[in-house]
């Protein structure tokens, strides 16, 4: 039992590692790792960002030849295949690794085992599963996309107590305080696109950045972490946004999404800005595909942040995976503008939740929910 519980703070340890890429891996997964021998942790590593060491190889350079007879704790199963380095199972079993405790098996069908598979054909003791749940929750965009072909969709919201989010004339800046908006940036930062509507941007001239000056973070790594910003996406039907907006103008690529480009691809022929059709019903952009393009550009996490209209949308398609709402303490009142456009018109329309985490940030609440399992069906 000792020993059973010394392997569960180890691996808790590797998950927390893990946490310290949550802002710079993607399109990558997050991964933590401990190697341990005689009792003492001898290296620690996780994967900072693509393209550079995985967690094991950093455990493994920090440990040397004390790697050497250790096991090592690691969020996800070590990769078999070459990708842009190579397999983190070769690496393990090279340093003389001889157990090794991995919390889940890869998503990723060109490894889903193998990599598993590799170190026992190699003599290494193998054990997978410990806290799973705990790391299965530091990637669900990485394994939905995996899975699915799908990212995980955040949808963002903030609303007074009253359950509105601007005046009548669209007034809303600011229903929240600091603390609220914050951590709005910090959903920003770890997501690999953001998405929003044409009338959010016409209204509110919004630059949907990550800004490190707010991210409440440490400076050296707010100042990192802004470095690499999310590919924003514009959901623009008809294509009403001029580009002269602040959308345009700010660091990073812009992607719009139309039903029709109605033959004004050269107007978007600039640097970081892309325009791409994507014709579904009712000459409405079709947000599935757009979803599955997301996919198939490696984003992991897509953040929502729009008006009613396009929030409703992607709730009453199905494709919203968590809720995020920001509950300020005022009224808006009865004439001002609703949270989602949901036209139900009985209580069986009803959109069901599960409330995973509710806290307070400075004088606003922040809401998590999921979708319930009936709601997601």
């Amino acid at each position: 039992m000792a020993e059973a519980l010394s392997d569960q703070a180890l691996m808790a340890r590797a998950i927390r590692l893990a946490e310290r890429g949550l802002y710079t891996t993607e399109p990558n997964p997050r991964v933590g790792c401990v190697l341990v021998r005689d009792g003492r942790i001898v290296g620690e590593g996780w994967h900072v960002r693509a393209g550079e060491g995985h967690a094991e190889v950093n455990a493994l350079r920090q440990a040397g030849e004390l790697a050497r007879g250790a096991t090592a704790y690691v969020t996800l199963e070590p990769c078999s295949h070459f990708g842009k380095t190579p397999p983190c199972a070769d690496a393990l079993v090279a340093a003389g690794v001889s157990r090794v405790v991995a919390a889940m098996q890869d998503p990723n069908p060109q490894v889903a085992g193998r990599g598993l598979q590799r170190l026992r054909e190699a003599g290494v003791e193998v054990q997978c599963g410990l806290l799973e749940a705990e790391a299965g929750q530091l990637n669900p965009g990485f394994i939905k996309r995996m899975q699915q072909g799908l990212p995980w969709v955040r949808l963002k919201l903030a609303m007074s107590l009253d359950g509105r989010t601007a005046m009548a004339s669209g007034e809303s800046q600011w229903i929240t305080g600091p603390q609220a908006r914050a951590d709005v940036q910090r959903l920003r930062a770890r997501s690999g696109a953001i998405i929003s509507g044409a009338d959010s941007v016409l209204l509110d001239d919004s630059a949907l950045t990550v800004r490190a000056a707010e991210l409440g973070l440490a400076p050296e790594l707010a100042a990192q972490v802004a470095q690499r910003q999310p590919l924003r996406v514009l959901v623009d039907g008809r294509l009403r946004v001029p580009l002269d907006r602040r959308l345009f103008h700010e660091p990073g690529p812009v992607l719009v999404v139309c039903a029709d480009a109605m033959g004004r691809e050269a107007e978007y022929q600039r640097p970081q800005l892309e325009l791409l059709a994507l014709p579904g019903q009712n000459a409405r952009v079709d947000l599935p595909g757009l979803l599955a393009e997301l996919a198939r550009r490696g984003c992991n996490e897509v953040l929502v942040e729009s008006g009613a209209a396009l929030a409703g949308a992607f709730w009453q398609a199905g494709l919203v995976d968590e809720l995020v709402v920001y509950m300020a303490p005022r009224l808006l009142g009865s004439n001002a503008r609703p949270l989602l456009q949901l036209p139900f018109d009985a209580m069986a329309q009803a959109g069901d939740l599960q409330i995973i985490d509710l806290r307070a940030l400075g004088r606003d609440w922040r809401i998590t929910a999921h979708p319930s399992r009936a709601q997601a069906d």
